[in-house]
C-alpha cells in the first residue's frame, strides 16, 4: 500500500479508537480522557506512525520526506531490518515503537520531540501536504508546517503517544497484509500473513476504492467526535 493510503488509514483507526481509549471499562480503570487538541494532535501523530514501518524502504515516502537525513535512516534500517517488509512489518516493531514513545514522552521529552516532529511530518507528507512535484520545496513547507504543528503540542499531556504510535504501525502492518506479498507478523518467525484483497499497491483498487472509503471515514469520524464534545459540553454548561 501507499504512504497516502497507509497515513488516511492511521488517522481513521485512530479517531475510531478514541471512544475506547475514553472508556473507563475497556481501558480497566485506566481511560485516556483527551481534549480537543489532543485528539487532534493524536490524528497526526497516528497517521505519521501508520508510515513509520516503511522506514525500511529506501526510496519510500518516508525517504523522500527530508531529503537526505531520512533518506540515510531508510537505507540504515533496510539494511539492519533485513530488508523491506521485514522486522519493521511485525507485531513486535509496532509493540516496541508504541512503548518507546511512551517512555520518551515520560522521561526523555528532548528525544521525544525530534520523533515527534517526524511522526508528525510523516502524517502531513502522507495526508497530501505537498507542493506539486517539487520535493525541496515540499520538504520545506513540510518541515515548517510539522515544526509549528510540534510547537503548538508542547504544552499537550502526551499519555496518549504510545497508543497512537502502537496503533498507527499495527493498521499499517495489517493493510500490508492485504497485499499478496504480505507481512512476517510474528517476526523473528520467518512465516508471512497475506490475504490479497488489494491485488496490486498503487493499484485501481487502492485509488478508486480504498483511498476514497477511508478519505470519508475520516470525515465523517472527525466531524462526529467534534460534533459530540461539543454536544457534550453545552449539555455539562445546561446542567
Amino acid at each position: 500500500m501507499m504512504g497516502p493510503t497507509h497515513a488516511l488509514s492511521g488517522a481513521l483507526a485512530w479517531l475510531a479508537a478514541v471512544p475506547l481509549l475514553q472508556s473507563a471499562e475497556v481501558m480497566q480503570g485506566h481511560a485516556v480522557q483527551l481534549s480537543a487538541g489532543q485528539l487532534a494532535a493524536g490524528t497526526v501523530v497516528c497517521a505519521g506512525a501508520a508510515m513509520l514501518p516503511d522506514v525500511d524502504h529506501h526510496d519510500g515516502t518516508i525517504a523522500n520526506t527530508f531529503g537526505i537525513f531520512t533518506r540515510v535512516l531508510c537505507k540504515a534500517v533496510c539494511k539492519i531490518s533485513g530488508g523491506h517488509r521485514q522486522a519493521t512489518h511485525s507485531i513486535l516493531f509496532a509493540l516496541g515503537a508504541g512503548y518507546g514513545a511512551h517512555w520518551l514522552a515520560a522521561h526523555q521529552e528532548p528525544v521525544w520531540w525530534v520523533l515527534l516532529f517526524l511522526l508528525t511530518g510523516l502524517g502531513l507528507r502522507g495526508l497530501g501536504i505537498r507542493i506539486g512535484a517539487n520535493d525541496a520545496y515540499t520538504g520545506a513547507l513540510n518541515a515548517l508546517a510539522a515544526a509549528a504543528l510540534v510547537f503548538w503540542m508542547h504544552d499537550l499531556d502526551m499519555a496518549w503517544a504510545g497508543y497512537a504510535v502502537a496503533l498507527g504501525c499495527l493498521v499499517h502492518v495489517a493493510g500490508d497484509c492485504c497485499t499478496p506479498r504480505g507481512c512476517p507478523v510474528l517476526w523473528p518467525a520467518p512465516w508471512r500473513l497475506a490475504v490479497p484483497l488489494i491485488p496490486r499497491t498503487n493499484g485501481r483498487m487502492e485509488k478508486w476504492v480504498i483511498t476514497p472509503i477511508l478519505t470519508l471515514g475520516v470525515v465523517v469520524l472527525a466531524v462526529r467526535t467534534a460534533v459530540g464534545d461539543e454536544i457534550t459540553r453545552w449539555l455539562e454548561n445546561a446542567a
